[in-house]
């Protein structure tokens, strides 16, 4: 990697957290569960701001049993950030000051940047800023019962390109008194497909001026980082795919943004081993079943291993593993000589794209007429 001829501003600051580096984790539902956020602070040595799965505000408010496994934070973890998921402004205000009232966290992101067909047919995740009234309800009500704690949103650029709404959404959110926003340079439409547009990001910088703008899409390496702060002027980077199967990028975002931008993480195959049995032991601790830990971290297998030469037997092998020790013994069979690959830095994680966008009858009629979004809207069950 190349030495970068200067060094963005290395402070995000949201509410009274001073986040530094400016680098985030991006929530990812499956993924970003308490063992995965500790393997991420660890290579970072508790820098940056990791933020828990996606929860739904009806079953945080319902005090579903999974929704409150996927709360709990590790002691070291701080800030405590959580991501609420809700279409409902009454639910989302009760979630919130549930939250507050039982100290339950320190920041709370609010997604608006949702793209799977299961939420976006029912008028939430990223279908949801079209409809500016509600958006705006939903603000109101979480900075309302929010209290001393920082409010966040993230979200994409729309529900496609004849349907941007970022820009009235950032208005809407300072003026609702939003702390800062995460973009994700895509629309609806494109999922995770295609090429993130990162002019995207610095026209909401320069839309929104009052309040930080950080932005998302695309960032595979630490020098991806630090080229979208210089390109689009965001004060900080959310990463989301470019971490699977490789916490340690938190570690070179780090130097990166220090400016040690050649100290660049470059594991063998036998530290990678190490690590996802690590990843697999703080699984089966946060579950309490070592089995149902290892079998969880199945899904990351591939991730981690992408690049190596390693058969396709035996990657079949390692992804029905169910305890450390089969896991540990068939990654032993590997050569673990193996130096980082090339390429391996690039996109990983899902790319699908050009997607129709599912949404309830009629959304599309009048950005502010809130018809439509009832009940159902509110998933009962969290992670999605």
């Amino acid at each position: 990697m190349s030495t970068a001829t200067s060094t963005p501003a290395s402070t995000l600051t949201i509410g009274p957290h001073r986040v530094q580096p400016p680098v985030v984790l991006a929530p990812m539902a499956g993924i970003t569960n308490a063992p995965f956020r500790t393997l991420c602070r660890e290579f970072s040595g508790g820098k940056g701001l990791f933020v828990s799965e996606m929860i739904t505000t009806r079953a945080l408010v319902e005090r579903n049993d999974k929704t409150m496994q996927l709360i709990h934070f590790d002691a070291t973890e701080k800030p405590r950030s959580i991501q609420l998921y809700g279409v409902d402004p009454v639910t989302v205000g009760k979630a919130v000051r549930m939250i507050v009232e039982e100290d339950l966290a320190d920041h709370i992101d609010l997604n608006f940047g949702c793209p799977v067909p299961k939420v976006t047919r029912k008028g939430g995740g990223s279908a949801l800023p079209y409809k500016r009234n509600l958006l705006r309800a939903i603000l109101r009500e979480a900075v309302g019962g929010a209290g001393d704690l920082p409010v966040t949103m993230k979200m994409r650029k729309g529900i496609d390109d004849d349907h941007l709404t970022y820009l009235d959404a950032g208005r809407i959110a300072v003026e609702e008194g939003v702390t800062a926003i995460a973009l994700h340079g895509r629309t609806t439409a494109q999922h995770y497909g295609g090429t993130a547009d990162w002019d995207a990001i610095a026209r909401l910088k320069e839309h929104v001026p009052e309040i930080p703008v950080l932005g998302n899409g695309d960032i595979w390496s630490a020098e991806d980082a630090l080229r979208m702060v210089r390109e689009t002027g965001c004060d900080g980077v959310v990463v989301g795919r470019g971490c699977l199967g490789r916490p340690w990028l938190f570690a070179d975002l780090v130097a990166a943004f220090e400016g040690r931008t050649d100290d660049i993480a470059r594991p063998s195959l036998r530290e990678v081993a190490d690590v996802m049995v690590r990843h697999a032991t703080l699984l089966g601790e946060w579950i309490g079943d070592e089995s149902r830990g290892v079998i969880d971290f199945r899904k990351h297998v591939a991730w981690y291993l992408k690049g190596f030469s390693v058969g396709s037997e035996m990657r079949k092998r390692l992804a029905v593993t169910s305890s450390l020790e089969e896991l540990r013994a068939g990654l032993d069979e590997l050569d673990l000589d193996q130096a980082w690959p090339a390429g391996a830095d690039g996109p990983r994680g899902r790319t699908s794209g050009n997607n129709r966008v599912v949404l309830p009858d009629g959304w599309l009629k009048d950005p502010y007429d809130c018809a439509g979004v009832g009940e159902d809207a509110e998933l009962d069950t969290s992670g999605g």
